[in-house]
């Protein structure tokens, strides 16, 4: 398999702005891992301090340099899929700041949440759905687990569905992350895999999805909003979230089995989607590819 180059943070105006302001420099090395096959890239980025400690760098500071870098992939008169959650969010500010600034133009955005097309719209994106566009030229999102595959769990923000319906539809698959979200195995984590189903019977799907899992011990729970009533998500369904206590042996058949089951409507797991992940963590931001 032939070697990928990704740029370095040091050729992104708006990164090295950012590590001039905080006194740190970049170095950039490339590595290649093996992961059994396929073979994966991963370029990282170290972040060196030179005057200023590399502590006084946030998890928001990290996160806002690995979205900046996968703007980088952004080019005029795409059709962007916009993610949802707080990394994703930077992303759609640093597009909107593109766009201000004449920087990008023609730039047609496909939100997966209410709360995104709110924050896109009051930056002067452009927006549509996927009726009037059904393919895109990239979607950038987060992600709350990521396997060596980078296989992923997604959902947790509720905007499942969505993020499914509109990465699917993308020619390529951003995903960015902090490096807490990496996983050996899906589930790993402990954290919730979410299921979105129907509100008809809900507790009859609940108790199918906890049987289906029993022998990894794995618990369902109806996901509860801040009020203690149902969360209900932007296509007014539930959301049951599955807690594994031990990683998911086999995901694609979990993903399988789980669909099959009548009144689901969608699952959290992103299985061969991601086409590269831009991790931050407190030693630089790194880009893990297939």
């Amino acid at each position: 398999m032939a070697a990928v180059s990704f740029p370095s943070l040091s050729s992104s105006s708006a990164a090295s702005s950012f590590l001039h302001r905080n006194g740190a420099a970049t170095t950039a090395t490339k590595l290649v891992l093996r992961h059994h096959k396929p073979l994966y890239l991963l370029t990282r980025i170290p972040i060196r301090s030179m005057s200023t400690p590399v502590t006084t760098l946030t998890q928001d500071d990290l996160k806002k340099l690995a979205a900046e870098k996968a703007v980088d992939s952004v080019k005029s008169g795409m059709v962007l899929g916009l993610g949802t959650g707080s990394t994703a969010a930077f992303v759609v500010s640093r597009i909107g700041e593109l766009l201000s600034s004449g920087k990008l133009s023609n730039i047609v955005g496909i939100p997966t949440s209410k709360r995104t097309a709110e924050q896109a719209a009051s930056l002067g994106i452009p927006l549509s759905g996927l009726d009037d566009h059904p393919r895109l030229n990239l979607a950038i999102d987060g992600a709350d687990e990521v396997d060596p595959a980078l296989n992923l769990v997604k959902g947790r923000g509720g905007a499942l569905l969505r993020e499914k319906m509109v990465e699917a539809a993308s020619e390529k698959f951003i995903v960015v992350v902090d490096e807490t979200k990496l996983v050996e195995g899906l589930g790993g984590s402990g954290l919730a895999m979410p299921v979105e189903v129907v509100q008809f019977c809900w507790k009859y799907n609940l108790g199918r999805l906890q049987d289906m899992f029993k022998e990894s011990g794995c618990e369902a729970k109806l996901r509860l909003a801040a009020d203690e009533k149902p969360y209900v998500t932007d296509n007014v369904n539930f959301i049951i979230d599955l807690y594994f206590k031990t990683p998911i042996k086999d995901a694609e058949a979990a993903g399988r089995e789980i669909s099959a089951l009548e009144g689901v409507v969608e699952h959290g797991l992103f299985l061969g989607m991601a086409s590269e992940v831009i991790i931050a963590g407190k030693s630089g931001v790194s880009v893990k590819s297939k």
